[in-house]
């Protein structure tokens, strides 16, 4: 892991103290999206990510940045308002979309385009959006394993969400939570993650009927035949 730096780990420590006294919790951001809250384990991952990905602007952006970061003070609140609105991605999506931005433009990216870099475009990966994957969960027969998906993350976000609750609320209320499950799902494909495809139950090697009321009466004949009754 790479050494965190002084300022960064004064960035951790200010947010978490912010995160005591703000009614808002830390990190909140309207154009980051869904956010959970994190451990002290998870927050120190994300500020070493966020570290190497200045690291590899500086590396790839070497005049741009120091004319952008020559103040430290500066350097440090920018970090900051970075760490507050990226934290909802994971640390290997902030190198993802960090290489994204490197190899698609000679500019210093703005915070709206690293998001954007980070959030990736999952139709090109195969995942429906947000939208088109709450329906098809929601009118998906049951066994919902046994059913063809679009793609496995639809299935894993309905179950993640509760098919009982997808089943008995309005989307109003069923969506935004599906939404938030779904999108940590998908974050991790495009991260290389490979889904389990849902198990459908297995059907029994014979199918057994009933018997008859008549069948059971001379099985019963039979049986006490064999018993000498």
């Amino acid at each position: 892991m790479q050494e965190i730096n002084p300022l960064i780990q004064q960035l951790a420590q200010e947010i978490a103290a912010s995160s005591k006294t703000s009614p808002t919790e830390a990190g909140r951001s309207d154009q980051a999206g869904p956010q959970r809250a994190r451990s002290s384990t998870e927050k120190a991952a994300l500020v070493d990510a966020l570290n190497e990905v200045f690291a590899l602007f500086r590396i790839n952006y070497h005049n741009q940045f120091y004319k952008a970061y020559s103040d430290s003070q500066v350097l440090a609140q920018i970090k900051k308002l970075w760490f507050e609105s990226l934290q909802q991605f994971e640390p290997a999506t902030l190198l993802r979309g960090a290489r994204k931005v490197i190899e698609e433009s000679e500019y210093l990216p703005t915070l709206n385009r690293m998001i954007r870099a980070c959030q990736g475009d999952p139709e090109s990966v195969g995942l429906p959006d947000a939208r088109t994957a709450y329906i098809e969960a929601c009118t998906a027969r049951s066994p919902k394993a046994a059913q063809s998906w679009s793609h496995p993350a639809v299935y894993h976000a309905g179950l993640a969400s509760d098919w009982y609750f997808l089943a008995n609320n309005t989307e109003r209320v069923a969506f935004p939570i599906f939404e938030r499950h779904y999108v940590r799902i998908c974050e991790k494909v495009m991260n290389g993650m490979e889904l389990p495809h849902p198990n459908a139950p297995s059907l029994p090697a014979t199918i057994e009927t009933p018997l008859s009321k008549e069948e059971n009466q001379q099985r019963l004949s039979e049986l006490l035949k064999t018993l000498d009754m």
